[in-house]
């Protein structure tokens, strides 16, 4: 659980970053987990962004994803929401969240 000073941390760092999954009209399957799953073991932090066709809200995507990942939901604004789930070896964000 990150506390409100770590999620600022983490919020401004995901400024800058690309959206890299997009989630749709369809159900959040296993194949889009497995995907965030590997992104996230890759990148530690990520944005994605919920469409407007889309069943979910950028909140209930985010829950859902950050729950069958085992990450933590950033935040959640408007159509995009950022997940991080810490490396366990060579985290380039463990001594900022100190």
């Amino acid at each position: 659980m990150l506390t409100s000073k770590q999620r600022a941390i983490l919020r401004a760092q995901a400024n800058g970053l690309d959206v890299v999954f997009q989630v749709g009209k369809g159900e959040i399957d296993d194949a889009l987990v497995k995907s965030t799953a590997d992104c996230l073991a890759a990148r530690e932090l990520i944005k994605m962004k919920v469409l407007e066709n889309s069943a979910y809200s950028a909140k209930e995507a985010a829950a859902i994803l950050a729950e069958r990942t085992g990450s933590d939901c950033v935040q959640a604004i408007g159509s995009k929401f950022v997940l991080y789930k810490q490396k366990q070896k060579e985290s380039k964000y463990a001594d900022l969240l100190k």
